[in-house]
């Protein structure tokens, strides 16, 4: 290619012109090799042909032998089949027939024992029906006789009760005029007061540790109704808490009046004379009672009534007035109550204080006398295994002396019980 270039570059014709007519050639000679072998190739191809006819003859004529031989086969599967089937079948229709009479002859049977075993099953639970009716009557009419009993006796004891309850309720009712009558006067209402803070003191404190009508100001006769004793800085000089009852039952009256009215007016001038009745009452308990270092610095004003101490807490500043001004604490049942819980909690609290070297120098002795009883247990236990030998010494001479005595004659149980009394009364005369 490359001298072909070279030529076409130099312009040489005549080499071109030869280039082109051996190409010619070239072309010729290899379009005759490819007719000879196209002519090749198809004579292949036909004898290939003729051997695949033959081939298909030959596989027909052996499918036809095949499908023949299948034929005949198939038709002796066939008829020994059926001859198969007609032998089965009838083998099976005696079979069917026997079992068939078989299964008549025990349906029979069995019906018939079904219905013995089903008549006598009748018998016996119509007897035994009639025999729980006639228990279930008798227990029914037993049981309800016994409750008919008990509810009329309950029923009967009830509408006692309620007669008892109805004579109670009317001796109450006496009881309230009474109460009112007595609560009208205002010496008995102070009494009233005063009963339940003693109640509420002597349920939770002891009879030491509060005072009943005391004197808490030095050199003055004005008595306090209750004070409780708070430990002091010397154990004989307490420091008494001053606590009085007051029940300013006219004015809370007049305020629950107008309050059932829904007057206003009236509301605001009863709330205005209750909280002055109970200013009054806070300054003459401070006036009369307090005096530190001998009392607290504050007192407490008990209201006997949860209601009338929930009415007062509702005036603005009024709690809080008394505590700044007169040194007063308003208390009511349930307040006092915690508050005396408190109290007895701290008097616990000093009491272990005051205990808690006694309990150490207690513990101090019974440590020095465990040490001695430690000594003494071993002693016991030296003791105990010494016993202990001496026992098993004695069981070890026991049964030698039962294998020396297995050949001696056993004497009758009176016999021998006469002999050995014997002895022993020989021994206690000794």
């Amino acid at each position: 290619m490359l001298q072909l270039v070279q030529l076409l570059r130099r312009g040489d014709r005549s080499l071109e012109s030869a280039l082109r007519d051996e190409q010619r050639e070239g072309r010729g000679e290899l379009r005759q090799q490819l007719d000879s072998l196209s002519a090749a190739q198809e004579q292949r191809i036909l004898g290939f042909g003729s051997l695949l006819n033959s081939m298909a003859s030959n596989n027909d004529q052996r499918m036809e032998d095949l499908r023949e031989t299948l034929t005949e086969d198939a038709r002796k599967s066939r008829s020994e089949t059926a001859l198969a089937l007609r032998d089965f079948a009838a083998a099976l229709d005696a079979r069917v027939a026997e079992l068939s009479r078989n299964n008549e002859t025990r349906l029979g049977e069995m019906r018939a024992t079904l219905e013995q075993q089903l008549l006598r099953l009748q018998a016996d639970n119509a007897q035994k029906l009639e025999q729980m009716r006639a228990t279930v009557d008798e227990k029914l009419q037993t049981t309800l006789e016994t409750r008919l009993g008990a509810s009329f006796k309950l029923v009967s004891e009830r509408l006692e009760q309620v007669q008892r309850g109805l004579g109670e309720m009317q001796q109450l009712a006496v009881g309230v005029g009474d109460l009112k009558r007595v609560l009208g006067n205002v010496k008995t209402r102070g009494t009233f007061g005063e009963v339940q803070l003693g109640a509420l003191l002597e349920q939770v404190l002891t009879i030491e540790q509060y005072e009943t009508n005391c004197v808490t100001v030095p050199g003055s006769s004005e008595r306090v109704e209750f004070a409780v004793r708070l430990p002091g800085t010397q154990n004989d000089q307490p420091i008494r808490l001053p606590i009085d009852a007051k029940f300013p039952r006219e004015d809370y009256e007049r305020l629950l009046d107008a309050q059932d009215r829904a007057d206003a007016d009236a509301m605001a001038a009863a709330s205005a004379g209750l909280e002055r009745q109970v200013k009054v009452e806070a300054k003459r308990i401070r006036d009369k009672y307090l005096a530190p270092p001998h009392t607290t610095d504050f007192a407490l004003l008990f209201l006997p009534t949860e209601g009338l101490y929930a009415e007062v807490l509702r005036r603005p500043g009024l709690f809080d007035g008394l505590q700044r001004e007169f040194r007063v604490t308003l208390v009511g049942p349930t307040t006092l109550l915690a508050l005396l819980n408190s109290l007895q909690m701290g008097f616990r609290t000093l009491a272990i204080e005051k205990r808690s070297s006694e309990v150490w120098q207690l513990l101090g002795a019974v440590k020095a006398e465990f040490g001695k009883f430690a000594g003494i247990l071993e002693k016991a236990h030296g003791q105990l295994d010494t016993v202990q030998n001496s026992l098993k010494q004695a069981g070890v001479r026991t049964r030698a002396i039962e294998k020396q005595l297995k050949g001696v004659e056993t004497l009758p149980g009176a016999e021998a019980q006469h002999l050995i009394g014997d002895a022993v009364r020989d021994d206690e005369s000794e």
